[in-house]
């Protein structure tokens, strides 16, 4: 924050400098308060653009490899267009984001939370959203289900060049629907074939073989 704080310093004292606003900061390291500090010195709309940027590219980092956090992309969208459209002025625009950046901060922990890895937490997600009506027990039971249909895939499916081939491909999507026939009595036999299509779709999209995936350097 305080290298933060001495660009915006040179960005108005220096002639014929001018700071790049766009150019993301990290969201963890943030101290809130002293942004805030840094937006009532008459820096409102650089510090404003600095937060929007970070909070735009850690967004997109987390859509990424979780694609059921698409409703925090739609409500971000939703806060620029009130924003734009005039529906309040800066300092209010500058406080939601804040509110939003914590919010995010506590997705982003989330697995942390649950006790998951967050490659287990997308396979969680994809088999409780939209929200499902489970009581604890449930819960932890489809944890389970997730944790132990990744283990199998990774250690028995997952080869090579799998999705080229229709053996493994056929292979994988039956260890998809025997892992999954372990939900809980709440998912509904509609249910449950609609959660083997969803969860084998993200899997052929975001595994390719052994070792190699998306989340492979996230």
């Amino acid at each position: 924050m305080e290298d933060i704080e001495k660009l915006l310093d040179g960005s108005i004292a220096a002639e014929g400098y001018v700071i790049d606003a766009r150019k993301p900061i990290d969201l963890a390291q943030i101290d809130f308060d002293k942004l805030r500090k840094i937006f009532e010195k008459n820096r409102k709309r650089i510090t404003t653009e600095q937060l929007k940027g970070s909070i735009e590219n850690k967004l997109n980092q987390m859509i990424a490899i979780n694609r059921t956090r698409i409703d925090f992309q739609e409500k971000f969208q939703k806060m620029i267009d009130e924003y734009n459209s005039g529906a309040y002025n800066i300092e209010v625009f500058f406080e939601k984001l804040i509110r939003f950046a914590k919010e995010l901060g506590e997705e982003d922990q989330r697995a942390i939370r649950e006790n998951i890895s967050d490659e287990e937490l997308v396979v969680f997600d994809l088999l409780t959203k939209p929200e499902l009506e489970l009581n604890k027990k449930e819960i932890e039971e489809v944890k389970k289900v997730a944790k132990d249909l990744l283990g199998t895939l990774k250690n028995e499916k997952l080869v090579l060049d799998w999705r080229k081939r229709q053996q493994s491909r056929a292979s994988v999507r039956l260890a998809i629907e025997t892992v999954l026939d372990r939900l809980p009595r709440t998912y509904t036999k509609e249910l449950y074939q609609q959660k083997c299509d969803t969860i084998y779709q993200h899997i052929y999209d975001s595994y390719f073989g052994q070792d190699s995936s998306i989340y492979a350097h996230a």
